[in-house]
């Protein structure tokens, strides 16, 4: 893994973005409203996992000074940095309980090479969220995103998030449904590029498109949607 850069660095012209579009004209649509994006680099890969606890059920701003009061009591978000503190200092640090328990075992199954990060890649998807969710305090969820953003797997759409429910059903213009499966809907059309077309959707929603007031149509000024 090449850290400090982005997983994904994507443009309308790249190839899989095209075979995105092509497969899916709607989504082709929305890429190229959007245009270009790239995801935010990471750091190591038990760090991005740490973090991941941290940041739980918490605002950014709330998880950016735990995270830092963390660093500044151990030094570094390392397994073994985690475990030589006590319980006590970092609960003081702002963890709550389940957190420390959950970075502690985190670091434990990592220390003793029970959880080898640097070799998930040679697992697939399903492998691999299998071993992150064995970790106390990461779900499913948790270990698609890291698919996604640490491990750059290209074909993970993550039915659990409600953020990609609802673009979904906004870019492809869906009634109303009790279930919410929208996405399940919608994820039929993309061919081996799941996760490119996620942040596609999430974007839509960070640049105000989905919460905009106007239709998927609409927003597109008239262009002919297929």
């Amino acid at each position: 893994m090449n850290h400090g850069k982005p997983v994904f660095e994507l443009h309308p012209n790249e190839r899989r973005v095209q075979a995105l579009a092509s497969a899916d004209p709607r989504m082709g649509r929305l890429i190229a409203l959007i245009g270009s994006l790239a995801t935010k680099p990471q750091g190591p890969l038990f760090t991005e996992l740490a973090r991941s606890i941290i940041s739980q059920q918490i605002s950014v701003k709330a998880a950016s000074t735990i995270r830092g009061r963390v660093i500044e009591l151990a030094g570094e978000l390392s397994p073994a940095a985690l475990l030589a503190q006590s319980d006590t200092d970092l609960r003081a640090a702002g963890l709550s309980a389940s957190k420390v328990a959950y970075l502690k075992d985190l670091s434990d199954k990592v220390r003793s090479g029970q959880i080898d990060l640097d070799r998930l890649q040679e697992h697939d998807d399903e492998e691999v969220i299998e071993k992150l969710v064995s970790i106390k305090g990461i779900g499913r969820w948790s270990a698609e995103m890291f698919l996604i953003f640490a491990l750059g797997r290209e074909h993970v759409v993550s039915y659990g998030d409600a953020g990609l429910q609802r673009a979904a059903k906004w870019v492809y213009d869906m009634e109303e449904r009790a279930d919410r499966k929208y996405l399940q809907q919608a994820a039929t059309r993309w061919p081996s590029y799941g996760s490119i077309a996620s942040l596609y959707l999430w974007e839509s929603i960070n640049r105000g498109h989905v919460d905009s007031g106007e239709t998927f149509s609409e927003r597109l000024n008239g262009v002919q949607i297929d």
